[in-house]
């Protein structure tokens, strides 16, 4: 998801903000606590929570089916505010009225700037009342531990993503990023080895040949980008070019790329894998297999593409939920991860301390909305929460079976949108979809329910009913059951264990370089994607490094390196225990 990075000294207005404001909100009363700790709150007034949220694509009212399950559990609306959708300004903006939310979902640096800036609550005296946030009391307690000047352990956040395996597991069966192509149309060539992106680029190029558009006509490419997420995630570079480092064992960290044997180099270096994924890109545009839409459409418009058929390759283990269902994993037509013999993936740890997120009250809630909104977020760590959260609903997504196991129906609500009966709530499944977008507890979690994770795809039923020819093909091809199964049979895979640190924000200097260099990246690097030939690629990378050079680049690849030597000691540590 598209991430933003900020200066601190605009925190300072914020400070100052709260201070006039006072310390309303501040302590929950004897009354409160008590509800707290039964679970069994007032919630007869109605109330809206302002909820800002820098993973949220949606920015307005939660509306439809999730609307109706908050409303009918809380008495709450949920307004979404959104970054990703109202720019970076608005962060500025409400920090400086002393009020950026009641409940916020931050990155880990700015979650840090906030609480040093008054901007959060200490919820340390009421969080132990909530047995359902409890159960993660060792990783909310490290991620606190990590502020700077915490020395009495106070609590102000939640990570994102927590799990209940391990900081050193890797559970899923596919990876976050890797090749993925359309079995069928794959099978249609022969299923020929892969070696590298050249032979890629050609098999992608026979494909479009062969199927220039989809069932209904309207015309297909093997690759379809969007701007939407550029210099996201921490990442300098645009979206679809930093994922695909890891493909060669590389993962971006700030304006620098961690190699795989634990060294840094500056994020425009030509020995980087952004550099050759790049170029990739460009082959492909060259070629005529890159959707001209590319550079001016935005994430709704590629995700429809998606849904209807006119993408053959994908990248982002989750896009496949936009075309994946059993039908199509029984026809054959579904897509999976196939492999190209020169790659080795990068691959982070389950998110057992959190993915770098955090969930936090903001610090001028009173009473009685504090109250809600702590109910809110035990929920929300709740099994029953994330059986919403991860799964949808009772009698439209799943139904129990006698053994208490679920199985998966209507598998293609989210891509088809389909209708939502009225009883809950009606509307379109997509459009009702919780638009907080972002998880307490990782969807590999096992549910205490099941003993299974809450992600349907290791359901035990989910995974005899697709246990298809297609997939039966798969693994006699390459000779493993699951796609992680090959890359650890292989020894492609790095997996990164899961840590929590505390990083340094940004100075103003640093900040004001980044933003620079970071804009200046990512509009020469769409422009290398229609590059005509290699000289004018070439030509553009030198050019781009130049003006980068005279913003202060090496500053900030400095400053990022002794960032990041932070988290990787400390990733380091845990692979020598």
């Amino acid at each position: 998801m598209r991430v933003k990075k900020r200066a601190f000294q605009v925190l300072s207005a914020a400070m100052a903000a709260v201070m006039v404001a006072g310390c309303a909100g501040q302590t929950a009363t004897e009354a409160t606590k008590t509800a707290a700790a039964a679970g069994t709150g007032n919630y007869d007034e109605p109330m809206t929570f302002d909820f800002y949220d820098v993973a949220a694509n949606y920015q307005g009212t939660q509306a439809g089916w999730f609307a109706k399950v908050v409303k009918d559990k809380f008495n709450i609306e949920l307004n979404m505010i959104s970054p990703q959708v109202a720019g970076n300004g608005i962060y500025q903006t409400r920090c400086s009225t002393g009020n950026l939310g009641d409940i916020v979902v931050l990155e880990r640096t700015d979650f840090t700037d906030c609480v040093k800036a008054g901007l959060i609550k200490d919820i340390s005296a009421d969080i132990k009342n909530y047995p359902d946030l409890m159960t993660y009391d060792d990783q909310i307690t490290v991620l606190n531990k990590a502020l700077p000047e915490n020395k009495d352990g106070k609590i102000y956040g939640i990570p994102c993503q927590m799990t209940n395996t391990s900081p050193t597991s890797y559970s899923q069966d596919v990876i976050k990023s890797s090749p993925l192509l359309r079995w069928d149309l794959y099978t249609e060539l022969g299923r020929p080895e892969i070696k590298n992106t050249d032979d890629l680029l050609d098999i992608l190029e026979k494909m479009m040949k062969a199927h220039p558009t989809n069932n209904a006509g309207d015309p297909a490419y093997p690759l379809s980008l969007w701007k939407d997420w550029d210099g996201g995630d921490g990442m300098l570079g645009i979206a679809n070019v930093t994922q695909l480092t890891t493909w060669y064992g590389e993962i971006i960290k700030g304006s620098n790329i961690l190699k795989p044997d634990n060294t840094f180099i500056p994020v425009n270096s030509k020995d980087g894998a952004y550099y050759k994924m790049l170029h990739f890109l460009n082959e492909a545009n060259r070629r005529g297999i890159v959707d001209p839409d590319s550079g001016t459409q935005d994430w709704n418009t590629a995700c429809d593409k998606m849904k209807t058929g006119r993408v053959y390759l994908m990248w982002y283990n989750w896009q496949v939920g936009f075309w994946n269902t059993q039908d199509r994993l029984k026809d054959g037509t579904a897509f999976i991860y196939t492999p190209i013999k020169d790659q080795i993936y990068y691959a982070d740890a389950d998110t057992y301390y959190g993915s770098g997120r955090v969930f936090a009250v903001g610090s001028q809630v009173d009473d009685a909305k504090y109250q809600r909104i702590m109910d809110f977020l035990n929920w929300y760590a709740s099994p029953e929460g994330l059986n919403y959260q991860h799964i949808g609903l009772k009698g439209f997504n799943y139904t129990v079976g006698s053994d208490g196991k679920y199985t998966y129906i209507n598998d293609n609500a989210l891509m088809d949108n389909i209708p939502v009966p009225d009883e809950f709530g009606g509307g379109g499944y997509n459009d009702g979809n919780n638009a907080i977008n972002q998880w307490m507890v990782d969807a590999i979690s096992t549910n205490p329910a099941t003993g299974e994770p809450y992600n349907k795809d290791y359901w035990s039923t989910y995974k005899a009913a697709t246990m298809t020819q297609m997939k039966k093909d798969w693994a006699a091809k390459f000779g493993a059951a699951e796609p992680v199964d090959y890359m650890k049979k292989n020894n492609i895979l790095l997996i990164s264990p899961n840590v929590s640190v505390s990083l340094p924000s940004d100075p103003a200097d640093i900040s004001i370089i980044r933003k620079q260099c970071s804009d200046l990246f990512s509009d020469y690097s769409w422009r290398m994607i229609y590059a005509k030939d290699d000289g004018e690629f070439d030509s553009l990378w030198s050019e781009m490094c130049t003006q980068m050079d005279g913003m202060g680049f090496q500053e900030l690849s400095k400053f990022d390196k002794d960032k990041y030597q932070i988290e990787l000691d400390a990733k380091l540590a845990v692979n020598k225990k």
